[in-house]
């Protein structure tokens, strides 16, 4: 089934450079839509219409009429340019500042792929704008109150990293271990690779490595790092650059460095793209020996691939479940449903997560579906719920 078009898309082009940025508002729920900005070499306006069309998606499979916290539209930003580029900084400013005029009104938006919250924040500051989330304070039943519990929650920080990037790696090492939990596959001795190392995916590794699974191989952009006994995850993610590139100089002797695709091919039970979108492609697919692979990323995964990877048993958990952690976890903290404590937004993203996985899992048996087209039917049962109650656009 043809997905329906968007309902805003903007094509944006940098008078200085010549770089191009997108807008695609998929769907507005009470006026306001929410989604990433990402910037990335490449970045299509096709690419930020699937991640838009993901957002709505994931908004609604957290719809709770009991929560404080109101899924809103489905929404996402891109920008064609290398973060790592000189003129990289200079290009979000001003995309953010022709975005204005919809950042205070209608999207609310953060980090993404290639991009820092704090850099966001401080190119949104030079753009003139309030916050990067100002879209959503007319929402807000206390906004003084919201706004203060978000900035005390952002500046938490567990074991030197801030709750606000480990939040989304609490998510998908929870999606993982409820797989793990329904198949009877105990944590010791179960196996796992991570493409990227960055915010989502360094994360995931933790959290996993602390649940008491091995973690057998990473990749980041100089290649793969593997160990069959288990790699060091700790000592990997404390010689982390900004981009989530490890310093080689801390690997053991034990540990192993492959061509960048290698974590493919890795003997792992779990692989967990965190990186890039269409990582895995038809051929790319064809290399996996993993049981299940469980979407940190947007859109890593092709359509195609995934459909050969379902017929020989291999069970995608998509992105739409998996990394909606991330976002719940902003809109749960400003809007009330948690406070800015580190245990507490944990167990609210572990039991949210485990009884999401678990719905959609069960959808997909019940359906004789995959998880995928299981989350898309359950957020289709949804979003006219959530129109009816609150609207596009009061």
């Amino acid at each position: 089934m043809t997905a329906p078009a968007p309902l805003m898309s903007l094509v944006w082009t940098d008078h200085v450079t010549g770089r191009r940025g997108f807008l695609v508002v998929d769907r507005l729920v009470r006026g306001v839509a929410s989604g990433g900005l990402r910037m990335r070499p490449g970045c299509t306006l096709e690419e930020v219409t699937g991640l838009a069309r993901g957002m709505t998606v994931k908004e609604a499979l957290h719809y709770d009429p009991a929560s404080r916290y109101v899924p809103l539209g489905g929404a996402k930003g891109g920008i064609d340019c290398d973060p790592r580029a000189p003129e990289a900084y200079g290009v979000l400013v001003r995309y953010l500042r022709a975005m204005r005029p919809y950042i205070e009104s209608v999207w609310a938006t953060g980090e993404d792929l290639g991009l820092s919250q704090d850099l966001v924040d401080r190119a949104a500051a030079d753009a003139g704008l309030v916050s990067t989330v100002q879209a959503v304070f007319p929402l807000l039943d206390d906004e003084a109150a919201a706004r203060g519990r978000l900035a005390d929650a952002f500046a938490v920080e567990v074991d030197g990293i801030g709750l606000d990037e480990l939040a989304g790696g609490c998510g998908v090492a929870e999606s993982v271990l409820a797989a793990l939990d329904r198949a009877a596959v105990p944590y010791p001795g179960a196996r796992v690779a991570v493409q990227g190392l960055g915010t989502m995916g360094g994360a995931t590794a933790r959290f996993l490595v602390r649940a008491g699974l091995t973690v057998v191989a990473v990749a980041d952009v100089k290649g793969t790092i593997a160990n069959p006994a288990g790699l060091d995850v700790e000592a990997l993610l404390a010689a982390r650059d900004a981009y989530g590139t490890v310093d080689r100089g801390v690997l053991r002797p034990g540990d192993r460095e492959l061509p960048a695709d290698s974590w493919l091919s890795a003997d792992a039970e779990v692989l967990v793209p965190a990186a890039v979108s269409y990582a895995v492609d038809t051929a790319g697919q064809e290399r996996i020996r993993a049981r299940w692979i469980v979407e940190a990323a947007n859109m890593p995964v092709l359509p195609r691939a995934e459909a050969l990877l379902a017929s020989r048993g291999v069970t995608v958990l998509p992105d739409v479940v998996v990394n909606s952690a991330t976002n719940a976890w902003w809109w749960w903290t400003l809007f009330g449903d948690m406070g800015a404590d580190a245990d507490e937004a944990f167990a609210h993203i572990r039991h949210s997560m485990r009884a999401l996985v678990d719905l959609v899992l069960t959808r997909a048996r019940a359906d004789g579906t995959t998880p995928r087209a299981a989350a898309h039917a359950l957020a289709a049962d949804r979003l006219p719920v959530i129109a009816e109650r609150f609207g596009w656009y009061r």
